[in-house]
């Protein structure tokens, strides 16, 4: 199913701007973004051109405690079906959005929007709730042929959507059950880019795709840091969930957590052309948390990434067969489904503690009761080829764990063309069991008494 189009690219990223159109101020023309070198096997719908001179530009409220979400709301009403909506100034958000009825509309952010972050307890109790893992959103965009971008080329603060999530990764330290907004949601969205932004220190995940189809995000930059120390709570890249056919590409990420992380019922995947740093790796999953749902993730290609000072780079994670506690917000495990058709390839690794991670025990450090209960979700036609470069010292001389809950619950499970290093210069090894180890590449030996994965997500 996958569309080779113009051939390997290298891991180093080059983030492209679009040209700026004369007839009005510093407004950007809609870059041209297409999925390279791969796609999903089926073309994105077309987006037709905007009409000309219908442009609705955001109004910015004087006032310092003000809320933009209302002037927001109306330029989008005015200029949806066809118009332009322009973001050229500094906007604070202080209630939320659903803007879930977009059609055919362009949206230009070439200032900064940013979110109230005065009282994190509002949003606690104000934002867009998900029943999945229990969370929630600022707001929420979504509708048919929507077009979302920046200019890259301007000066930081500009073509900036953030988050301000210090306040929140202060106030999860002594509220572990504190409702953190993810920043931006794609939410039932049918055909639509989002390149060339900046997004900047979200509360919780940066983004989530959900319930969507068609989607391509391109040349994006996302950092997420403290100015306190303060630990950084999540701050996943990307989330896809309930979606089909979507593309992630050309981007860089600095976060605490996934850098790309596939929930259930993601479909027809492309991720190609990352830089990834700090991150918990480009991970399926978790999945098969919640009993009696079925999780399906299939189709995915995972293609020319680089990943650095990551605890895990391609990791799989799946549930128990049995409930289980784990974190606050984070309990589960019973859900069946499948994993099926997955394809990592030319990853580089720097400095990760482990190179690869499949997991059927997540979230639970009993590992007989996961022995008990296997999974009830199967992993199927996985491939992991063409993996160089280097891990920590942290598990030295182990470079990775392939571990599935029983012989029948992984099949058709291969990695090849594995030259991962570890500091030492030993050779490297890898935790295995209930693999079919003639299908491996690499060397490996029975699987430790420690549990070591307990990163959350």
């Amino acid at each position: 199913m996958w569309f080779n189009s113009i051939g390997p690219l290298v891991v180093a990223l080059g983030l492209a701007s679009s040209a700026i159109a004369r007839g009005h101020s510093r407004i950007p023309s809609r870059p041209d973004v297409i999925p390279g070198p791969y796609d999903t096997g089926s073309a994105m719908p077309l987006s037709p051109p905007r009409d000309k001179g219908r442009y609705c530009h955001v109004d910015q409220g004087l006032e310092e405690n003000r809320d933009d979400a209302p002037r927001i709301l109306q330029a989008l009403q005015e200029c949806n079906d066809g118009g332009t909506i322009v973001f050229d100034k500094s906007y604070l958000i202080g209630s939320p959005l659903d803007l879930t009825f977009l059609k055919h509309v362009d949206l230009v952010i070439t200032g900064d929007i940013s979110f109230d972050d005065s009282d994190v307890y509002y949003w606690h109790n104000n934002s867009f709730k998900y029943t999945f893992q229990n969370q929630s959103v600022f707001w929420k965009i979504g509708g048919e042929d929507v077009n979302i971008y920046g200019d890259l080329t301007l000066e930081e603060g500009k073509s900036v959507i953030n988050g301000k999530g210090e306040a929140y990764w202060e106030a999860v330290r002594n509220d572990s059950a504190l409702f953190r907004p993810m920043l931006f949601a794609l939410d039932g969205v049918k055909g639509a880019t989002m390149s060339n932004l900046r997004m900047r220190n979200p509360p919780n995940w940066f983004n989530i795709i959900a319930n969507s189809s068609d989607v391509i995000i391109s040349n994006m930059d996302l950092r997420a840091k403290s100015f306190k120390g303060t630990k950084i709570s999540n701050s996943d890249g990307w989330d896809t969930y309930r979606s089909d056919r979507i593309v992630i590409q050309d981007s860089f990420i600095d976060n605490s957590d996934d850098c790309v992380s596939f929930k259930p019922n993601s479909t027809n995947v492309v991720i190609q052309n990352l830089q990834c740093i700090g991150s918990h790796g480009i991970s399926i999953g978790s999945i098969g948390q919640y009993p009696n749902e079925t999780d399906i993730v299939e189709n995915l290609y995972i293609y020319n990434i680089s990943m650095t000072n990551a605890s895990d780079f391609a990791r799989i994670k799946v549930w128990p067969g049995i409930q289980t506690n784990f974190q606050t917000h984070l309990a589960g495990g019973g859900g069946t489904g499948y994993v099926r058709n997955v394809t990592y390839d030319l990853l580089y690794s720097n400095n990760n503690d482990r190179a690869i991670t499949i997991t059927q025990c997540y979230g639970q450090s009993n590992k007989t009761l996961c022995n008990e209960y296997p999974a009830n979700l199967t992993i199927e036609d996985v491939t992991m080829k063409n993996i160089y470069g280097t891990t920590s010292a942290k598990l030295d001389p182990e470079a990775g764990t392939l571990v599935c809950s029983a012989p029948d619950r992984c099949s058709g499970i291969r990695v090849e063309n594995i030259t991962v290093e570890v500091p030492s210069g030993k050779s490297p090894v890898y935790e295995c069991r209930n693999m079919d180890n003639s299908l491996l590449e690499l060397t490996c030996i029975a699987e430790s008494d420690e549990d070591r994965d307990t990163s959350q997500g």
